[in-house]
């Protein structure tokens, strides 16, 4: 039997901004919806992007889970941050389409959301997202993933970065 090769992540262009992360870290800070929902940016790197989420009372649902919907907003966000490590300065990214898989209840404490780029193109995008959090044997619990396409915009001011 011959080795299969690993083709789950392509290999990325490197960023044509040299200031992507900093660009990145501005953009997160001007979500408001990150900011209620207590989301942290912990990593920026070429086509990945880290984000935290400490469970808290007013992002649970009627179990005292974290709720599918802010799941998914996180997700989908670490997705649109990944591709736009990979974008000019000048280009702001808009998901155009995700589909997410809820695997586990997100009782946290801490859920740790990456997106990643699985595929970048000059107008779309795809990215893929996984959740996970530390199992009562302390070892990562998937929560969730996420697969996202994503749409490069320019020359439009009130969509940027």
């Amino acid at each position: 039997m011959t080795d299969l090769p690993d083709l789950a992540f392509a290999p990325l262009p490197p960023p044509p901004d040299a200031d992507f992360a900093q660009r990145v870290r501005e953009s997160f800070a001007l979500q408001g919806a990150m900011a209620t929902l207590g989301a942290q940016l912990v990593t920026v790197a070429p086509g990945r992007v880290l984000i935290t989420l400490p469970h808290a009372a007013h992002i649970s649902q009627q179990h005292g889970f974290v709720h599918a919907g802010m799941l998914a907003a996180v997700l989908d966000t670490a997705c649109g941050y990944a591709a736009s490590t990979l974008m000019p300065a000048d280009a702001g990214v808009l998901t155009v389409e995700f589909k997410i898989n809820l695997l586990a209840p997100a009782r946290g404490p801490l859920l740790h959301c990456e997106g990643r780029v699985t595929k970048a193109g000059r107008t779309i995008t795809v990215a893929d997202g996984l959740a996970w959090q530390d199992g009562a044997d302390g070892r990562p619990q998937r929560v969730a993933t996420l697969s996202a396409t994503l749409m490069c915009i320019t020359g439009r001011a009130d969509v940027r970065h």
